[in-house]
């Protein structure tokens, strides 16, 4: 039986996707404050998940110029998450976002260490149910980005994960592997802000390449596809956002590197049983702001899988729908941390969010 992905629900639902948004003035407000070189913040951590449990932390962040005299490039994002569950799983995180040389240069890098205790699906036994397991894992992920013409960047990036797992009843022998990864990008952002986009387009295509003399027990490859799009609603006030997310795995797709429905991939599905090797979507959402640093969100979306090792699993369609609160968590800067709650097929999820979904 093939071996057990790490999910990082806890990290990447909140982190990852913050790292590609930044700075706007506050459309509500009619007087701008004044802008401050470091804008810092603690942000208390608690939520609820089906397979953790109550998770409970804090994430001190702040937003900075790189350079003072730049008056193009948005703020950079660095930030820290330590998150312990009742479960007695643990995550510690660093994500950065870095942007300089007036928006002409775009860096991330992102650092994780920590110990899941989850649960997987099995359905070729006696008895298909979820079984226990226990994961340590570290990961690494780190990419650059030029702008080559006026909104257009194109990169490179590498990623690195490393796996020891556990397995309830001995379900499956334990095992211990690891991930080298490559990375292609190639994004359009005609954003008007990167935090908090009223309007406009972001357009990212990612080729991941796992060679076998790179590290990596199998080749594999990867293509990640993003379209987000902006319409500004209420005289700008409020934000209508829709996103297709295509995630298409390519020759021979080891377990580590299958995606799983949930998440920023349809809000609404936490335990991790719709898995395969390549996975497709469609969402809408609704930004409502009220207030100078409240607002409200309601979306919905459909997914489907393929390459499950559940077969009955594949090409389905599978609904994601629910709301969330947000606040804003900057005085200078528009950008949002909130709570969002979804439900989906036999599932369900809340989430505490760090940026927007998308």
């Amino acid at each position: 039986m093939k071996k057990v992905l790490l999910v990082f629900i806890i990290l990447i639902l909140p982190y990852y996707k913050a790292w590609t948004q930044t700075k706007i003035s506050d459309s509500i407000s009619t007087a701008k404050a004044k802008t401050k070189r470091v804008d810092f913040n603690v942000m208390p951590y608690i939520n609820y998940n089906r397979t953790l449990d109550f998770m409970f932390g804090a994430i001190p962040m702040m937003m900075y110029k790189l350079d003072k005299t730049d008056t193009i490039s948005p703020k950079s994002l660095s930030g820290i998450s330590a998150v312990y569950t009742i479960n007695k799983s643990y995550f510690i995180a660093s994500f950065n976002k870095w942007y300089f040389k007036e928006d002409n240069w775009r860096a991330q890098l992102f650092l994780a260490t920590g110990n899941q205790n989850a649960q997987f699906f099995v359905d070729d036994i006696d008895v298909p149910d979820f079984y226990d397991y226990g994961t340590k894992a570290n990961m690494i992920n780190f990419s650059l980005q030029r702008k080559v013409i006026k909104a257009l960047y194109v990169g490179i990036g590498y990623a690195y994960a490393h796996y020891d797992t556990k397995y309830e009843d001995d379900i499956e022998p334990g095992s211990v592997s690891h991930t080298n990864g490559l990375q292609l990008n190639v994004m359009y952002d005609s954003r008007d802000e990167v935090y908090y986009p009223t309007k406009g387009d972001k357009i990212k295509l990612r080729w991941l390449n796992y060679p076998t003399w790179f590290g990596n027990d199998i080749s594999a490859n990867k293509i990640i596809s993003e379209y987000d799009k902006y319409f500004p609603m209420r005289n700008g006030i409020d934000v209508f956002a829709a996103r297709f997310s295509g995630k298409f795995g390519l020759g021979n797709i080891a377990f580590e590197q299958q995606t799983t429905i949930g998440g920023n991939d349809i809000r609404g599905y936490s335990e991790g049983k719709y898995r395969g090797d390549g996975l497709i979507d469609l969402q809408a959402e609704y930004r409502y702001n009220f207030g100078k640093k409240m607002g409200l969100v309601g979306f919905a979306g459909l997914a489907t899988i393929y390459g499950s090792d559940t077969e009955s699993f594949n090409w389905k369609l599978y609904p994601g729908a629910g709301a969330g609160f947000r606040y804003r968590a900057f005085k200078t800067e528009k950008f949002n941390v909130g709570l969002d709650a979804a439900v989906g097929k036999g599932d369900w999820g809340l989430y505490f969010r760090i940026g927007e979904a998308f």
